[in-house]
């Protein structure tokens, strides 16, 4: 079965290919591109169109490797001991099970999403070498050996925050989500709005890529951020005149905290706002 996109996620030709690489090579598919370009909604749709349960692994700079196969509770084992608690004598009653566990042992073939590896320690994605090349672990406390019974497919998300180790990335299908062009981000808004004017998503789609060229910002609006602008724009009625006759080097679009994360690009903007309106 192969993945084509589907009615909530439009995927290019060239993503659909890395996915399906993926799947046949039996490789995780290492997943990179600008935050709000929908890396984590991929993983989501592939489990929807595949027919798989989705496993979600949320990565923060804490995360230590190990926690994704188990994590053993010391502490409350010392403490049933201390109270006489008969459950002591089993130690796997105070082994917990990770995400990657959860994956290997599940009965049927599952989704598992690594999100945001670039978070954590620059050693976490070589701690998951072995695990991720063999699929299978050891769990010291007990002597087991967890395998997988049917091999997990494996995204993993990464926002570019830092370099990954080379060896991790050979063991991985990488593919870098480039940002949408116009025609396929109107594809996308009609996705979520497929009632919208089009003369509206034309306006709106103009203001957005005008927006994103103005050179010096320090964060460019993602996809995920149009959607939610055009929301509010539908919300609050704007005019799609308001929008037709400004440019971005004229005023600010309106409800711009939805495009705009900082307050050094809103000054940046007004500041070639008022040159530009002072010059005509």
């Amino acid at each position: 079965m192969k993945f084509k996109g589907t009615d909530n996620y439009i995927a290019t030709d060239d993503l659909q290919l890395a996915v399906n690489a993926a799947v046949t090579l039996q490789k995780p598919l290492l997943i990179k591109g600008e935050p709000g370009t929908g890396k984590t909604m991929l993983a989501e749709e592939v489990a929807e169109a595949l027919g798989k349960e989705l496993m979600v692994w949320n990565i923060k700079s804490t995360t230590k490797a190990q926690q994704g196969l188990y994590d053993y509770d010391a502490v409350s084992r010392l403490r049933d001991s201390q109270l006489g608690d008969e459950k002591v004598k089993d130690i796997s009653n105070y082994i917990h099970q990770g995400k990657m566990w959860q994956a290997f042992t599940a009965d049927e073939q599952v989704v598992l999403l690594i999100d945001e590896i670039d978070k954590a320690d620059i050693e976490f994605p070589n701690d998951l070498l072995v695990e991720l090349d063999k699929m299978e672990f050891s769990v010291y406390e007990t002597g087991e050996t967890i395998r997988a019974k049917h091999r997990p497919i494996v995204i993993i998300t990464s926002n570019n925050e830092k370099e990954l180790p080379d060896a991790f990335l050979r063991r991985c299908f990488f593919h870098y989500i480039s940002f949408p062009d116009k025609d396929t981000m109107r594809r996308i808004v009609e996705v979520h709005y497929p009632d919208l004017q089009k003369q509206m998503i034309t306006a709106a789609l103009e203001v957005f890529f005008e927006l994103r060229e103005v050179p010096g910002l320090r964060k460019k609006p993602s996809t995920s951020e149009l959607v939610d602008w055009l929301k509010l724009l539908m919300a609050d009625n704007i005019p799609i005149e308001l929008l037709q006759n400004t440019s971005i080097k004229e005023a600010i679009p309106p409800l711009y905290g939805a495009l705009l994360k900082n307050e050094q690009d809103v000054h940046m903007l007004q500041k070639l706002a008022f040159m530009m309106r002072r010059e005509s």
